[in-house]
């Protein structure tokens, strides 16, 4: 494991918010409202923009090893551009469409001006790319791959590390299936998926092969040539979004920072791929990265992710009995991968199993209450219906050997703020999505219907404008015991349910949002994206598009 470190940790204690105001609603536990039939829009995209072949070069430095600079300054523009071979991207497609693999495939790749050779690319996402496959992704039964994830297990040749890159999808040569990619469907959006209606449910816009500037990608600079890394990472996820700016995610993590939970850096780019024309895109670090736990937790303890087709239940105390469920993005090398599932066993036996009384008084002893209260009081504050006990599952949890405790850290906030085209406002817990006139494409998040996950909703309305199943009954697999794809989440039930952790969860809102959005300082964090925007990208996104959206999360903030 890599044992440098590039800045010091920005996680701050919650304890420093300020004082508590009023008397906040409190946060709704499944956010039903998540579920609505949105028209959607590629992230920045100005029209589609199709890749120059094998002919696209990289005009930058060519560098390797550890490289500095300043990706994360949130201050500038950055660049970002990737060549890769155009046959290897038409079979890692093909490989998608017919089995749901998320390949790798070699990419040489530029950033601000320094070029990487022989670095790594795959396809990100989940329900977001189920529109590749024509459907064949998605709906009850159908294979769904982990999020998070690298190859199953097989090698793919050098810079692999088995605690960070694993994936619950089936085991697979990088690049490979066959070379013909005419099965995936051209109009991104508009086929398939993984909820009623079909289409592009993440909020990733709409997505196409014949663009793959504008998919949704895990870029990874040591997966074919080791010690590689810009700027302290190795990995840099491009994102998907809903909306023209991508401001609603960046201004959630900027307000995650503030709350001090744990999350993950951003920057905006020009990225482009095989020289076609770029598009304006949101680039995360990820907590698979070593050196994002080096920053974060001082390289210290285990990091793992939940599968979206997962859940928080009880399964048994070996990492067998979690293939499905978690996987183990980063252990420490003091840390066996063992002793560290082991735990997480007796942690989900304890929340899933205990009684009441046990849970409200032994949870401080096992896991970071403060800290939580605090990440579930964010997501209420910008309206995420996309984290821990949404339908995508999505969180990482964060394992302290020295203390015991596990911590919850954020992960997905591209529908923050109406990023599924609610607007401001938004009242209860979540907000809710509003079905919107145009186009028949019903959104929720990640992995909206997992395998197994009961049939998805065919009815009347649920609250926010989605869809309830035939007969008023959820598909099974939602409520306690999380996952099953319609959201719910164990340990955020548990928690709500006792009325001390309630409390706190009370109180701690009502801190977050004095300190963060009355204080004026995620306001701020919104004036200056868009000042950026207007002043640096004006050549690929809209002067309306960003006051628009601008708007949109003020009005979230003011309300």
């Amino acid at each position: 494991m890599s044992s440098q470190r590039t800045s010091t940790s920005t996680t701050t204690s919650a304890s420093s918010l300020t004082a508590s105001l009023g008397s906040p609603t409190r946060r709704g536990l499944l956010a039903a409202g998540g579920i609505g039939g949105i028209a959607l829009l590629a992230a920045g995209c100005k029209g589609s923009s199709s890749s120059s072949g094998d002919s696209a070069t990289l005009d930058g430095e060519t560098v390797s090893g550890v490289v500095d600079g300043d990706f994360w300054d949130e201050k500038s523009i950055h660049t970002l551009s990737v060549v890769f071979d155009e046959d290897d991207y038409d079979e890692m497609i093909e490989a998608y469409v017919s089995s749901q693999d998320k390949n790798w495939i070699e990419a040489d790749v530029e950033i601000d001006g320094k070029v990487f050779k022989k670095a790594g690319m795959k396809l990100k996402g989940n329900s977001s790319l189920r529109s590749l496959a024509g459907g064949q992704g998605g709906g009850p039964g159908g294979a769904v791959a982990s999020d998070g994830g690298g190859d199953a297990s097989a090698s793919d040749g050098g810079g692999d590390d088995p605690t960070s890159d694993t994936d619950t999808s089936a085991a697979a040569s990088d690049g490979g299936g066959a070379s013909d990619a005419s099965g995936a469907s051209d109009a991104g959006g508009a086929a398939g998926g993984g909820f009623p209606g079909g289409g592009n449910d993440e909020g990733d816009g709409s997505i196409s092969k014949d663009d793959p500037t504008g998919l949704p990608w895990m870029i990874r600079l040591d997966k074919y040539t080791d010690g590689q890394s810009y700027s302290g990472r190795s990995r840099f996820v491009v994102r998907g979004n809903n909306t023209e700016t991508s401001m609603n995610e960046a201004v959630a993590l900027d307000v995650l920072a503030l709350a001090g939970v744990p999350a993950e850096k951003y920057a905006y780019t020009r990225f482009s791929a095989n020289g076609a024309d770029a598009q304006l895109r949101l680039v995360l670090d990820v907590p698979d990265d070593d050196q994002w736990n080096d920053d974060a937790f001082d390289g210290t303890g285990a990091t793992l992710k939940a599968d979206s087709n997962g859940d928080y239940s009880y399964r048994g105390d070996t990492a067998d009995d979690y293939a499905d469920a978690f996987d183990a993005k980063f252990v420490a090398d003091d840390l066996e991968e063992d002793d560290v599932f082991a735990a997480l066993g007796s942690f989900l036996k304890f929340v899933n199993d205990s009684e009441d009384d046990d849970f409200a008084s032994g949870l401080d002893d096992r896991f970071d209450v403060d800290g939580f209260a605090t990440y579930l009081a964010v997501q209420e504050l910008v309206q995420n219906t996309d984290d821990i006990d949404g339908p995508g599952n999505n969180s990482y949890l964060h394992y302290d050997p020295s203390s015991k405790k596990w911590s919850v850290v954020a992960w997905d906030q591209n529908l923050s703020f109406g990023g599924m085209g609610m607007g401001g406002g938004g009242g209860a817990p979540g907000g809710g999505a509003q079905a919107s006139d145009g186009g028949g494409n019903d959104a929720a998040s990640d992995s909206a219907v997992s395998d197994g996950g009961g049939d998805p909703p065919t009815g009347g309305q649920m609250p926010g404008g989605g869809q309830m199943p035939e007969g008023g009954e959820m598909p099974d697999g939602g409520g306690k015991g999380g996952g099953g794809g319609m959201g719910g989440n164990t340990l955020a039930e548990r928690f709500m349910d006792d009325d001390t952790f309630s409390d706190l969860y009370d109180s701690t809102l009502a801190s977050v949002k004095k300190a963060v959005f009355t204080s004026g300082d995620a306001t701020k964090r919104v004036k200056t994206l868009s000042a950026l925007l207007k002043s640096d990208a004006s050549d690929l996104v809209s002067s309306d598009d960003i006051t628009s959206d601008a708007k949109t999360i003020t009005d979230v903030i003011d309300g």
